[in-house]
């Protein structure tokens, strides 16, 4: 049995499902509208104050998508009522973030800033860590995936190195520090 696709979902107040033919399935709330479509195997029955996803048989490449089209329904769901948004911190000297437009510019230690286009639904916002400092970008959206592949290109521009602990990294990721060059003994 799948635990996860056997919750119901939560359907907030002002979000709209509608379930079309080969279970396109179009959720609109407050923050936007996202359409998606699901594996055809499953039934998705809209209720009043939930949404209940249900399997056409217990066959095993059923029941693995059982879960998984009941999480991206609900990922959607959250996203048009409430949005995603992930944050990365900058750390390194000099190593800071700028937006032109809607275009975020990272200058990151090479010989050229470098440009990001966002995707679209995406935006982007600077801040600043309040006791540290350290600049912070905030990716915002409706779509989950498009929130977290678009966090992930940004990281990858400088990937935080574990001799110093520069570069860009996700808010409350740990980096694994290494310790550097030991000293000759007794030169």
């Amino acid at each position: 049995m799948s635990r996860i696709g056997l919750m119901p979902i939560a359907r907030p107040a002002g979000v709209k499902i509608e379930v079309g033919p080969e279970n396109q399935v179009t959720v609109e709330g407050p923050k936007g509208t996202l359409t998606r479509a699901l594996w055809p195997h499953v039934t998705i029955a809209v209720e009043d104050a939930a949404v209940r996803v249900e399997r056409a048989s217990d066959e095993r490449e059923h029941r693995a998508m059982h879960g998984l089209t009941r999480t991206l329904l609900s990922n959607m769901i959250v996203g048009v009522s409430s949005g995603y948004e992930k944050v990365l911190a900058i750390g390194g000297v000099g190593y800071r973030a700028a937006l032109e437009g809607k275009e975020l510019v990272l200058t990151v230690g090479y010989s050229h800033p470098v440009r990001v286009k966002p995707l679209d639904g995406v935006e982007f916002e600077i801040g600043q860590e309040v006791g540290t400092r350290e600049p912070l970008i905030t990716v915002r959206g409706i779509d989950k995936e498009k929130v977290g592949q678009q966090a992930a290109e940004i990281r990858k521009v400088r990937p935080p190195e574990p001799y110093k602990g520069k570069g860009i990294r996700y808010r409350g990721e740990r980096i694994r520090r290494k310790a550097g060059k030991a000293g000759k003994a007794g030169a």
